[in-house]
């Protein structure tokens, strides 16, 4: 249905958010190198390395979460353990961010971040708990499918 497809896109907007986070941090690391660039009297080569460092560290962080979004489309199941835990700090990531660019970057970085958001939280809640596909009949042969009225066991006994 539709759960593969956004667990693929999602692997595939993490992977690139993560590249682009990194590539980014690098880029401002070298910035800062090569003007001198000092805030309150730090080392210029200290800020320089640690934006490196910290853009390194934080495109990885997307690069797992979007393996975990890819391993969700490939196995078609939900996300379980540390997987599911990764995309659910993608999620949160992903709205502290949303709530930060509004005022720094502008409602266009503001609506990517929801849009990468919506896609974290689909790829989580089109699944059921037990693990298997949403759609899947239920394990005692089709109660509550909707088909019938809805009787417990004890309510169809006759005396």
């Amino acid at each position: 249905m539709v759960r593969r497809p956004v667990a693929g896109i999602l692997a595939i907007v993490l992977f690139t958010e993560g590249i682009g986070i990194a590539l980014l941090n690098w880029f401002l690391g070298v910035v800062v190198h090569r003007q001198k660039m000092s805030l309150a009297g730090l080392d210029p080569s200290m800020m320089s390395v640690s934006s490196k460092a910290g853009g390194v560290v934080f495109g990885l962080y997307f690069a797992v979460c979007g393996l975990a979004a890819l391993l969700v489309a490939v196995r078609d199941r939900s996300p379980s353990g540390i997987w599911r835990i990764l995309l659910i700090s993608a999620a949160v990531v992903h709205g502290l961010l949303g709530a930060f660019t509004v005022g720094l970057v502008g409602w266009g970085a503001f609506a990517y971040m929801m849009v990468v958001l919506a896609l974290v939280l689909l790829t989580l809640m089109t699944y059921d708990r037990q693990g298997g596909p949403a759609d899947a009949p239920p394990a005692d042969g089709g109660a509550g499918d909707g088909d019938g009225p809805l009787t417990s066991p004890a309510a169809s006994t006759t005396p």
